[in-house]
């Protein structure tokens, strides 16, 4: 008797596939939404976007929603791993950490105008949407613990709430990042770099030196 080759295949292969075809459709749903809008991006748009059916955008995602859900967390897990990234590699030294963390804030892979298109966007329907607005809060707390950790340790050596001194510089970062989505020509993300530390050294004037000295010069 002979046994017929199996024309299943191997477990890992069919994981592989499945998430090579997952994330085509994923970079796809970017593209539509920078392209067509939010409201505008449909299952038939980032599939004929992707080049598959629309069947394998329903098979993955179900359904709108949730391929918009899983687009916006795979959107903040990219910003969740560059800033954790900066943050390792700076070391230990408070200082050098939050440096780094400002500088993350606008890296071009994180603040490009087609990633501050689909942050936008994403953020004007958080009031409608109770899931993109879970999604955010979840990440951003995250960012937001750090910032504020490595704030309070600087300033137990200086005069600043470090409560307070986080708290500004994630509401400056976040306005340059609205200024560079509407109005681009006005500034550039190494301007809004240097401009956040500026602050940081004003907030904290007893680190001001070691700003200028740590951070690139171009940028001050």
């Amino acid at each position: 008797m002979t046994v017929k080759p199996s024309s299943q295949r191997p477990r890992k292969e069919r994981k592989e596939n499945a998430d090579m075809r997952r994330t085509q459709l994923l970079e796809a749903t970017r593209r539509s939404i920078v392209a067509n809008g939010l409201a505008k991006t449909t299952l038939a748009t980032v599939a004929n976007e992707a080049g598959l059916s629309q069947g394998v955008a329903v098979f993955y995602f179900k359904s709108k929603t949730g391929l918009l859900t899983d687009t916006l967390r795979d959107q903040y897990q990219r910003y969740d791993q560059n800033w954790k990234k900066a943050l390792a590699d700076a070391g230990d030294d408070p200082l050098d950490q939050l440096i780094a963390m400002i500088k993350a804030d606008f890296a071009p892979e994180i603040c490009d105008s087609d990633n501050l298109a689909l942050w936008f966007a994403f953020w004007g329907e958080e009031k409608f949407t109770p899931q993109y607005a879970a999604i955010s809060s979840e990440f951003d707390m995250s960012h937001r613990d750090v910032m504020r950790s490595i704030c309070t340790v600087l300033a137990e050596e200086s005069d600043s709430d470090g409560d307070d001194v986080s708290d500004w510089i994630e509401n400056v970062s976040d306005g340059y990042w609205q200024k560079l989505h509407l109005h681009p020509g006005s500034t550039d993300p190494e301007l809004a770099t240097a401009a956040t530390l500026r602050l940081f050294s004003q907030l904290m004037p007893k680190y001001a030196a070691r700003i200028t000295e740590l951070s690139d010069q171009s940028l001050l």
